[in-house]
């Protein structure tokens, strides 16, 4: 089975309910909503729509953070020429044009000077400033196309440097009641940033995801990991605040620190870009996402490919064969060897350390004995993940008590199989294990099996025993 999960975000070439269903069908994992377009009731609505059609997946909730975006281009490209003079005008719920760009942000435009330079979307298509006003003139220095409402990279002192912004917590308040497994932050700076967000949230069942876009954010990285649940690099606005060829040794160390702290990291922006518009992607693509398998990610994300793309099921179809190739040629035993006995980095926890060590020993068994799987036996989902960090080639089979955590291990590296069990006696737990992976076929008689469990003497929160079996 494929390992590395598929995340698609949903917009409106993707937003009926026979096109989510068919996005399961393709192989999407977790399910990517925005909440920086649209207001804050369709927003809900749709996220419980989602729930209604996906109700095994993971739901993503994506809050905007400082962010500042265009008005809508609508869902056709609009073409911005090199040369061509642009107005930028301050305005909330206009559409943007060829001519006239509305920002949705108050009192930055008369925060800006003369020669600044303003990026659109990824970075693609940039403008600089010729004549400031009450509206704001500038002149396309980078063409390309545009489409739907693309973020406006300003110079770093326009931005607001506090998170959540007011923006964020309206948001957050709205979703506080509602069910959805992992909230990802923008322009994450700081290991602060992330608790000012939890503590607002007032969620702990939520996975805070930090999304790693801002020179402070690769600067603050280890501290940021330590308060985080999991990662994304957001290559796109990263791309336009850091020397682009940056970009790629960034992602990688980024991938490589999340492992390290047992933390899923996802890749994103730009991964199918092409097929926003076609119906194949280039050749460029395809290898993007292969290394970044290669790499060891998590996930890999689709953005506008599958929200305003012309065929977002065919895209996903596209990405699963990628990764399923990809994964064929991973290094999984030289992966484990190499991470060796190396310690969860932020262990300071008692539990965190014998975690650590468990789930290394665990490894050790499983490919010293073949085994057929490793079971993991977990509440929050740490276990599950520790375990993966060493990516090993047998299926990650994690039986847990809560559905909130089986949906969140959809966005985790390596877990296969998820089944929910409220049983807490490790012996009970072993004779679960052994049912289950028989009954899906993934055991047989002869076939050892590797778990992992708290035991009664070490109490069900922390995971202390492992045990190899032996099925019957």
């Amino acid at each position: 089975m494929r390992r590395t999960r598929i995340i698609a975000t949903i917009g409106p070439a993707s937003d009926s309910d026979e096109t989510l269903k068919e996005l399961v069908q393709a192989g999407v994992d977790v399910f990517r909503l925005s909440f920086a377009h649209g207001d804050i009731p369709s927003g809900i609505e749709r996220l419980r729509r989602v729930r209604a059609i996906a109700p095994e997946l993971a739901i993503m909730v994506d809050i905007p953070g400082p962010k500042i975006r265009a008005g809508s281009f609508g869902t056709s490209p609009v073409t911005l020429a090199t040369g061509a003079a642009i107005e930028l005008v301050e305005a909330f719920g206009s559409t943007s044009t060829a001519q006239k760009i509305s920002v949705e942000r108050a009192d930055v435009l008369s925060q800006l000077h003369l020669g600044d330079q303003i990026h659109i979307g990824d970075g693609g298509v940039s403008l600089e400033v010729t004549r400031l006003g009450t509206t704001v003139d500038a002149r396309v220095t980078s063409g390309g196309s545009v489409m739907g409402k693309p973020g406006l990279s300003l110079p770093s002192s326009i931005m607001d440097d506090r998170l959540p912004t007011d923006d964020d917590r309206e948001r957050l308040e709205a979703l506080r009641d509602e069910e959805f497994e992992i909230l990802a932050v923008s322009f994450v700076r700081s290991g602060f940033d992330v608790e000012s967000v939890r503590a607002v949230l007032a969620r702990p069942d939520i996975m805070i995801m930090s999304k790693i876009e801002t020179r402070e954010g690769i600067e603050n990285l280890n501290e940021i990991m330590e308060h985080s649940d999991s990662m994304m690099v957001a290559r796109g606005d990263l791309g336009v605040r850091v020397p682009i060829e940056e970009v790629p040794h960034l992602q990688k160390e980024i991938v490589k620190q999340g492992i390290r702290y047992a933390r899923p990291v996802v890749v994103a922006t730009q991964m199918l870009e092409s097929m926003t518009h076609a119906q194949v992607p280039t050749r460029a693509e395809v290898t993007d996402v292969a290394n970044a398998v290669l790499d060891g990610a998590s996930a890999v994300m689709l953005s506008g490919e599958t929200a305003i793309g012309v065929d977002p099921v065919g895209t996903v179809i596209t990405m699963d064969r990628i990764v399923r190739r990809a994964e064929e040629s991973f290094p999984y035993a030289e992966w484990g060897a190499g991470l060796g006995v190396q310690r969860l980095a932020a262990s300071g926890t008692q539990a965190t350390r014998v975690t650590a060590a468990i789930t290394g020993a665990a490894w050790r068994a499983a490919m010293d004995e073949n085994a057929v799987a490793i079971v993991a036996c977990t509440r929050s989902g740490m276990t599950a993940r520790a375990i993966s960090r060493f990516r090993p080639p047998m299926p990650i089979v994690a039986i847990t008590p809560s559905e909130g955590t089986a949906r969140q291990m959809r966005g985790s590296w390596g877990i296969q199989e998820i089944f929910v069990s409220p049983a807490n006696d490790i012996d009970t737990l072993c004779e679960v294990a052994i049912s289950e992976l028989k009954g899906c076929g993934l055991a047989k008689t002869g076939d050892t099996i590797v778990l992992m469990a708290g035991s009664n003497s070490g109490g069900a929160a922390i995971t202390d025993t492992v045990r190899m079996i032996i099925v019957p």
